[in-house]
């Protein structure tokens, strides 16, 4: 089983894919929400707290987290970042290697564009996972979105994998 993970502060996106590259399959999805007249800490453990239950109560093989890639202000940027941040160390807790996949690369690898817009990608992650709709919110369509993206990649092979310990391999 594959995890693909969408990460921000506000809302992460987590989805678990199974099944080979021609024939996936669902098992579960979902988004960890914070509030933001939380302290900032309070918000990193609760994303970290809410990942490790995902990690716990499904069989992962195989780890995709979206690369950040930002043309949006600064604040914005360095709350995805640690959100990223604890969305990793919760990854590598679990004894999971990570593999990064940018947006373009995502989008490359679905449509064959690296320029699809959002509605198009949730218009193929739907009919790639063979759902009656699409995934809602769009952080768990992209989620959705990593997971098939490895999926199709061969699990990450010739790709920037990180073991537990942040080291490539």
């Amino acid at each position: 089983m594959i995890l693909g993970i969408d990460p921000g502060l506000h809302e992460t996106g987590w989805a678990v894919l199974d099944g080979a590259p021609s024939s996936p399959r669902l098992v579960a999805s979902g988004v960890i929400r914070t509030l933001p007249g939380d302290a900032l800490p309070v918000r990193l453990k609760a994303i970290h707290a809410e990942l490790a239950v995902v990690l716990k109560g499904h069989a992962i093989q195989s780890c995709a987290i979206e690369e950040m890639f930002f043309t949006t202000i600064a604040h914005t940027v360095r709350a995805t970042l640690q959100a990223r941040g604890v969305a990793l160390l919760a990854l590598a807790q679990a004894g999971h290697a990570v593999t990064e996949y940018n947006p373009k690369t995502v989008k490359l690898s679905l449509t064959g564009s690296g320029r699809a817009e959002k509605a198009q990608m949730q218009t193929v992650v739907q009919k790639a996972l063979g759902l009656a709709d699409k995934l809602r919110p769009n952080d768990v369509a992209d989620a959705a979105a990593i997971a098939l993206c490895h999926l199709r990649a061969g699990r990450g092979k010739g790709l920037r994998v990180l073991d537990s310990w942040g080291a490539k391999r």
